[in-house]
C-alpha cells in the first residue's frame, strides 16, 4: 500500500561502499569501480579507514562521517566485521545492505560461520536492516546505471529480471546474454539468502514497471509459504519462468509408504510450480525461450492444439515426436482448413496435419496455409518451419507468414533453420515480434510453455477452502483416534484405525474387522459375509504382500481357520522381529468393472504434504503413475489430476468396460484434500487400492503414518499454500436494519471490485489512493483481488443487489518484513458512509490480524481525511505527523 520495503535495495539515491579499495583485483575495489563506471547517477561514497581517498575519490573513516544520507549499504569487508557495520547503517537510519562478505552460513565456514551469521541476523533485525547475501554477487540495474556486482560483465538493458542463487550462474549468463544480445531489468545474486529470499524479491519485482519477465535459478528452498507467496503474486502480474538444480535428487527421507517411494522432492517442486502460476524450464537455453515467449503479452492460447505448416518432411517429423514428449496435441483440421489447402496447395500436399508444403514451396504457399490453419477454430497456435532449399526464397516465405499473422488471434511461432541463408528472415521476425527459434524442438517446447502457462495459470486462480459444501467431517473423531495413537507411542495407525479416520471424512471403505485368533477370524467372517479377504495385521509390516500377507477368495470357515495360521507362519518367517496382532478380515468386493488406483499423501520436507493419484495395486512401483498436486483441491484441481495420469485412458470406456463414476472419484480427492487440510498431524497416506467402477469408489485397503505436529503452529501453518480463508464469512446488520456481508475477497470478485472503486468519488478514491485515479488498472485489480491469505487480508462488505452481490466497502492490511505488525487500508463507498460500515470492516480486520499473531496495525492518512482520522481515533489509534510528508498522518494502535 506503501513504497516497497525493498525500493532502496533497488532504487537507492545514494551508496556507501564498505571495503572500497585501490587493491586490484579485490571485491571492494571492483565493486566502487562497476558503480563509478555503470552510470549511477547518486551520490556514492567510499568507507575505508585506511585510506584518504580510494580510486581518486575521498573516502571516509565510518558511516557517521559522510553526514549525509545514505540509502543502501554494500560491503565488502571481512565477515567478522560485518555486523557491527550493519549495527553503524541501523543507527544512520540506512536499511538496505548488499553483504557481498563470506565466511557466513557456507559449509567451509564451519561453526564460526554459523555464529556470524546469526549474530549478523539478529543485529539487522534489531536495527530494521534487509541484507541481500551474505556471500552473494551483488545486484545489478542496468536501467539505473546500478552495477553493484563484483562481476567484470555489465547486463544490457532489458525487460528480463534474473534472481539466481548461484553468483557464479549470474557471470555466465551475463557472459551469454551478451553474445545474445539479451538485456536485464535486474540481476540479482541471493548468496547464502540469510535475509532477502525469493519471496521479497518476487514481491519486489511483480510491480516493477522495468521488469516484464522473471526468470529464477533454484537450487534449493527454504522457506515454501514465501517462495510460494511472492511467485504467486508474480505469475499473476507477468510470466515467471523456473529452472531447478538437483532435480534428480530425493530430499525426502527414506519412504515406507508405496506413495513414498513413488513421490521425490523434485515431483511436489513441479506440482508447486503449477500451483503457482509459474513455468518450468530445464536448461539455460530453455529459461531464454520461455521468457521471450512469455514475455511478449500478445502470444496467448487458449489451448494446446498446435498445427505445424512446413517444406520438409523430416523437421515436421522431429517437431511431431517432440509435441508428443510434452504432451502438445497435433491439432485435427476442420473440413473448411482441409478445403482452403486442396485449393491453394499442390495435389501432392501431406493432406493432414503436419502440412507438408513440399520442398519447392513459395512465398504464396507458405501465406496461405499458415492463414488456412491460423483462422482454424480447433487450431491454438501454428508453427511454420522451413528449410533452405535450392528454390526457396526464405526471405520472401518470411515476409508471406508475417503478413498472414495478422489474420488470426492465435500465435505463430516460427523456425527457419540454417545460417546465413535465413539471416535476413530471421531480421524480419525479430522486427515484427514474432518468436523464432532455431530447431523443431525448440519450436515446439515454446508453444509448450505457452499451453503450460495457460493451464498453470488457471491453477492459479483457484483458491479452494479447506472443507467442501458436502457433509462436514467428524473432526473430532479422527482427531482422537490419532491422538490416541500418539498417546501410546504408535506413529502408525492400524488399518482399523485408518480406515476409520477416512470413515470420519466421508469416504468410502471397505468394512473391516479384526481377529486376535483363528475363532475370531471365522467370527468375523461369517458376520462380514463369504467370500472374505485375510490380511497381517502388525504395526511394523508396511506392505502386506512384501511378507505373503494377503489372501484373498476366501469361501469356508475351515479355509479361514487355515489361512489365519498360514499367514501368521509366513510372517514370521519373513518379519521374525514384527509384531504380529493377527490378521483383518475383509468382504471381498465383487465388481466386475473395478479399475485399482492408489491415492496417496507424502509429507514433502519442505512444502508440505502433497496429494497424488496413479494407477493402484501391488505393481505401483514398477509403473509409477502419478500426478502430484499440492492442497487444497476443488474439483477442477482435482479432475486435472485424473486427467495427467496413465490410467486416464483406462478409466474411460473401452472393450467391454463402462467408464468409471469420474464424479465419485473426485470426490474421493476431495475428500482426502479436506483431510490434509485438518489434520496437521498426518504425515503419509496410502489408499491402494481405490477401486473405481461405474457404480462409484471404495477404498479396499489404506495406512496411515502421523506425528505430533509442531507446538504452537497455526492453524494450516503445515501447508504452503493458505486455503481461502472461508470460515472468517460473517453476517452483521447495519443500524438501518440492512443485511451486510463481510467475507475475504476471492480472484472472482475483480468485477465487483472493479465497479466499486469505478463508482467512488473523486476525493474517497484521492484518500484511498493519495493520487488522482479514475478506476484500477488491469495489474491492480489483479493484485487487490487475489490475494495471499498467509501474509494478507482484504474483506470486502457486500449486499444483494439484482440476483448478484454489490461492494460497498473493502478493508485490507498486508504484514510487514518484521512479521509481528502490518499496514492496513480502507475505503467505503460514498452512499454508504456513516452507516457503521467502516467501522465494522475495521473491527474484523483487527480481530483477524490478533489472531494471527500481528502485534501492531499502522497506515498512512491525508492529513484532509477528517472523517477517517475521526473514525481511527475512535478505534483507539494513535496519530502523529509522518516523518516523510507534514500532508501525511501516521496511525498506529496495538492489537
Amino acid at each position: 500500500m506503501g513504497p516497497h520495503y525493498l525500493n532502496r535495495l533497488f532504487s537507492p539515491d545514494s551508496i556507501a561502499v564498505f571495503g572500497a579499495s585501490d587493491r586490484a583485483g579485490s571485491v571492494g575495489s571492483i565493486v566502487f569501480r562497476n558503480l563509478r563506471e555503470g552510470g549511477f547517477k547518486g551520490a556514492l561514497f567510499a568507507v575505508n579507514p585506511k585510506h584518504r581517498k580510494v580510486q581518486d575519490q575521498r573516502a571516509y573513516k565510518d558511516l557517521a562521517a559522510i553526514g549525509k544520507p545514505v540509502d543502501l549499504a554494500v560491503i565488502a569487508t571481512p565477515a567478522a566485521t560485518v555486523s557491527g557495520i550493519i549495527a553503524q547503517c541501523g543507527q544512520a537510519g540506512v536499511r538496505a545492505a548488499v553483504v557481498l562478505s563470506a565466511g557466513f552460513g557456507e559449509a567451509a565456514a564451519g561453526d564460526a560461520g554459523e555464529r556470524l551469521q546469526r549474530e549478523l541476523l539478529e543485529t539487522a533485525r534489531q536495527q530494521g536492516v534487509r541484507i541481500l547475501g551474505p556471500n552473494c554477487l551483488g545486484i545489478m540495474r542496468p536501467d539505473a546505471g546500478l552495477n553493484a556486482t563484483f562481476s567484470h560483465n555489465i547486463a544490457r538493458r532489458g525487460k528480463l529480471a534474473l534472481v539466481s542463487q548461484s553468483g557464479a550462474l549470474c557471470t555466465a549468463v551475463l557472459d551469454w546474454a551478451q553474445a545474445e544480445g539479451i538485456g536485464f531489468s535486474a540481476m540479482v545474486s541471493l548468496g547464502d539468502a540469510a535475509d532477502v529470499d525469493f519471496g521479497d524479491l518476487l514481491s519486489y519485482l511483480a510491480l516493477d514497471p522495468w521488469t516484464r519477465a522473471i526468470l529464477l535459478y533454484v537450487e534449493g528452498i527454504r522457506d515454501a509459504r514465501s517462495f510460494l507467496s511472492g511467485l504467486r503474486i508474480a505469475a499473476r502480474m507477468k510470466p515467471v519462468v523456473v529452472v531447478k538444480a538437483g532435480r534428480h535428487a530425493d530430499g525426502s527421507r527414506a519412504a515406507v509408504s508405496h506413495t513414498g517411494a513413488l513421490i521425490g522432492g523434485d515431483d511436489v517442486f513441479h506440482a508447486a510450480l503449477r500451483r503457482a502460476g509459474a513455468v518450468r524450464a530445464y536448461t539455460i537455453k530453455q529459461l531464454f525461450n520461455a521468457a521471450e515467449i512469455l514475455g511478449g503479452g500478445e502470444h496467448r492460447v487458449r489451448g494446446s492444439r498446435l498445427a505445424i505448416v512446413t517444406n520438409g518432411g523430416g523437421p515436421g517429423v522431429m517437431a511431431t515426436d517432440r509435441a508428443a514428449e510434452l504432451g502438445v496435441a497435433l491439432a485435427e483440421l476442420a473440413p473448411a482448413t482441409l478445403q482452403a489447402l486442396e485449393q491453394a496447395l499442390p495435389a501432392h500436399w501431406s493432406h493432414a496435419n503436419p502440412v507438408d508444403l513440399l520442398g519447392d514451396a513459395g512465398p504464396e504457399r507458405y501465406g496461405a496455409a499458415v492463414e488456412a490453419c491460423l483462422r482454424d477454430p480447433g487450431v491454438d497456435g501454428v508453427l511454420a518451419m522451413l528449410t533452405p532449399q535450392a528454390m526457396t526464397d526464405a526471405a520472401g516465405c518470411a515476409e508471406a507468414v508475417s503478413a498472414a499473422a495478422g489474420h488470426g488471434a492465435r500465435p505463430l511461432i516460427t523456425c527457419w533453420m540454417g545460417g546465413p541463408h535465413v539471416a535476413a528472415a530471421h531480421a524480419l521476425f525479430n522486427r515484427r515480434g514474432i518468436p523464432h527459434l532455431d530447431t523443431p524442438e525448440a519450436a515446439v517446447e515454446a508453444f509448450a510453455y505457452l499451453a503450460s502457462h495457460r493451464r498453470n495459470q488457471e491453477l492459479l486462480l483457484q483458491v479452494p477452502g479447506p472443507l467442501g459444501r458436502r457433509s462436514r467431517p467428524d473432526l473430532e473423531g479422527a482427531r482422537l483416534i490419532i491422538e490416541e495413537a500418539l498417546a501410546s507411542g504408535r506413529s502408525s495407525l492400524s488399518t482399523l484405525e485408518t480406515k476409520a479416520v477416512l470413515h470420519a471424512f466421508g469416504l468410502p471403505v471397505v468394512p473391516t474387522m479384526e481377529a486376535a485368533t483363528a475363532n475370531d477370524a471365522l467370527v468375523a467372517a461369517e458376520a462380514l459375509g463369504f467370500p472374505v479377504a485375510l490380511k497381517i495385521n502388525s504395526p511394523d509390516i508396511s506392505h502386506k504382500s512384501d511378507v505373503a500377507g494377503v489372501r484373498l477368495n476366501i469361501t469356508s470357515a475351515a479355509d479361514v481357520r487355515s489361512t489365519f495360521n498360514d499367514l501368521l507362519e509366513a510372517a514370521r518367517s519373513r518379519r521374525p522381529d514384527a509384531e504380529l496382532r493377527g490378521v483383518t478380515v475383509e468382504p471381498m468386493y465383487r465388481r466386475a468393472n473395478g479399475r485399482e488406483l492408489l491415492i496417496g499423501v507424502v509429507r514433502d520436507p519442505v512444502f508440505g504434504p502433497a496429494i497424488s493419484i496413479g494407477a493402484g495395486g501391488t505393481m505401483v512401483e514398477v509403473m509409477e503413475d502419478r500426478c502430484v498436486s499440492l492442497p487444497p483441491l476443488n474439483r477442477f484441481i482435482a479432475r486435472g489430476m485424473i486427467e495427467r495420469t496413465r490410467a486416464w485412458k483406462m478409466l474411460q470406456a473401452w472393450r467391454n468396460l463402462p467408464a468409471v463414476d469420474f464424479t465419485a472419484l473426485e470426490d474421493v480427492l476431495l475428500r482426502v484434500s479436506e483431510l490434509v487440510c485438518e489434520l496437521p498431524q498426518l504425515q503419509e497416506l496410502d489408499i491402494n487400492p481405490l477401486i473405481v467402477d461405474e457404480q462409484g469408489a471404495l477404498a479396499v485397503d489404506a495406512r496411515m503414518v502421523v506425528a505430533y505436529p509442531p507446538p504452537g503452529a497455526r492453524r494450516y501453518a503445515h501447508m504452503a499454500i493458505h486455503p481461502y480463508p472461508g470460515g472468517l464469512e460473517t453476517r452483521e446488520q447495519l443500524a438501518d436494519g440492512t443485511d451486510v456481508i463481510l467475507r475475504p475477497i476471492r480472484p472472482e470478485d475483480a468485477d465487483i471490485e472493479k465497479d466499486f472503486i469505478r463508482r467512488l468519488s473523486s476525493q474517497s478514491k484521492y484518500f484511498r489512493f493519495m493520487q488522482a485515479l479514475q478506476e484500477l488498472t488491469p495489474e491492480m485489480l489483479v493484485r487487490f483481488t487475489q490475494i495471499d491469505y498467509d501474509l494478507e487480508m482484504a474483506l470486502i462488505a457486500v449486499v444483494g443487489e439484482d440476483g448478484g452481490e454489490r461492494e460497498i466497502g473493502v478493508a485490507r492490511y498486508s504484514t510487514n518484513p518484521d512479521g509481528r505488525s502490518c499496514e492496513f487500508a480502507i475505503v467505503v463507498a460514498d452512499e454508504w458512509q456513516h452507516k457503521g460500515v467502516g467501522n465494522r470492516l475495521m473491527a474484523r480486520l483487527m480481530e483477524i490480524a490478533r489472531a494471527r499473531g500481528l502485534e501492531e496495525i499502522e497506515g498512512e492518512v491525508l492529513a484532509a481525511n477528517q472523517e477517517m482520522l475521526a473514525m481511527a481515533a475512535k478505534l483507539g489509534f494513535k496519530v502523529t505527523v509522518s516523518d516523510e510528508d507534514p500532508k501525511l498522518k501516521h496511525i498506529s494502535r496495538r492489537l
